[in-house]
């Protein structure tokens, strides 16, 4: 069964910092290029950040550059973000997926939110 499991998110103050975790299973996970996503509150989901197959190459939105990293572990069938420097706008559900993503891969996703 695919699947891709978030997990990590929680509340934190702005200037702070969290690490969040995308779980693969069901799927050759090292075979794929994977980004992270998020939903803000009456916003439409967006990608924030994205890695390719072998982590040697990555991606970010402009909002998150430079604050953001994305890594993976193929081994662990895991990828990463670690969110530095966070800000209120940050709030989101954060989600994981190919870079291109796929419909019924769309887990529950973790809740990031940042207080000012």
């Amino acid at each position: 069964q695919v699947q891709l499991v978030e997990s990590g998110g929680g509340l934190v103050q702005a200037g702070g910092s969290l690490s969040v975790s995308c779980a693969a299973s069901g799927f050759s996970f090292g075979t794929y290029d994977m980004a992270w996503y998020r939903r803000a509150p009456g916003q439409e989901r967006e990608m924030v950040a994205s890695i390719s197959r072998s982590g040697g190459s990555t991606t970010y939105a402009d909002s998150v550059k430079g604050r953001f990293t994305v890594s993976r572990d193929n081994g662990k069938k895991t990828m990463y973000l670690q969110m530095n420097s966070l800000k209120v706008e940050d709030t989101a559900v954060y989600y994981c997926n190919r870079a291109s993503p796929v419909k019924y891969m769309w887990g529950q996703g973790t809740q990031v939110t940042v207080f000012s």
